[in-house]
């Protein structure tokens, strides 16, 4: 088992990233752990799901996984698994649907640092998205590095890679979903707005460039998060992070409504 991945399978490296998989059922093929790695808790569990799953365990030496995942911070532990099992819109809101709650996206609009999609992807996965919509152009694709950053939420929330992010805002709308977009010009605050509660889709442009011009004209709206201080933007996946929590406290005080008695 020495050497990258083969076949078409993908490495996953990391720790959180590879018990995730496990955890989650998803199919792994093959795993090597460093024979000089600390023994954890996490490692042990690691490795008796693998087990379990009757996935091959292989001790090997630490070159041998810098050689497979050359410039990583793989901990220790890489993975191998078949292509990563990408989603359509139409999964997203069929999700969204057996989870009872408003349907609540995140799409990314020319995101392409790993770590910022990996980050928005565990915030996602953190407050209770439904999925990730990502273009297939202009975007990080779920690559190894994104699966480390989003430390194991890509075992659980599923993501789309769509060929036009306006066309597939435009059918999420006709499905009832609202398309809120966040860009710092806009004199509208999230916090408040009346459609944080409903079914949407929130969608995060680049760091320093924004929405792009087609998409911006295709959100429903365009909403800032308040900025008191002096500095006067936040990182992409910052952003999406705190706009996401926002999304969350609205929605969960309209729950809260719902359940008063009447």
């Amino acid at each position: 088992m020495s050497g990258p991945a083969r076949g078409g399978e993908r490495l996953v490296h990391g720790l959180h990233p590879v018990r995730e998989l496990l955890r989650a059922g998803r199919r792994v093929t093959g795993l090597r752990v460093a024979t000089g790695r600390r023994s954890t808790p996490e490692l042990e569990e690691l490795v008796a799901l693998a087990v379990e799953a009757g996935v091959p365990v292989d001790r090997v030496e630490g070159e041998e996984l810098d050689e497979a995942a050359p410039g990583a911070v793989h901990q220790g532990v890489v993975a191998t698994a078949p292509p990563f099992p990408y989603a359509t819109p139409e999964d997203l809101l069929a999700a969204a649907t057996r989870s009872g709650r408003p349907a609540l996206l995140v799409a990314l609009d020319g995101v392409t640092d790993p770590r910022n999609v990996g980050s928005i992807a565990r915030t996602a996965e953190a407050v209770g998205a439904h999925g990730l919509i990502v273009p297939e152009h202009r975007s990080a694709a779920v690559t190894p590095a994104v699966e480390k950053a989003a430390a194991g939420a890509l075992a659980h929330l599923p993501v789309a890679r769509v060929t036009n992010l306006v066309r597939t805002l435009e059918a999420l709308g006709r499905a009832g979903v609202w398309s809120l977009g966040l860009d710092g010009t806009s004199p509208t605050p999230l916090t408040g707005h009346p459609l944080a509660d409903g079914p949407v889709v929130l969608v995060v442009g680049a760091e320093g460039r924004g929405l792009t011009r087609l998409v911006r004209e295709r959100c429903d709206a365009l909403v800032a998060l308040p900025m008191r201080g002096r500095v006067g933007s936040l990182n992409a996946s910052v952003a999406a992070g705190v706009a996401l929590y926002a999304l969350l406290a609205a929605r969960d005080a309209a729950a809260v409504g719902d359940d008063r008695p009447e």
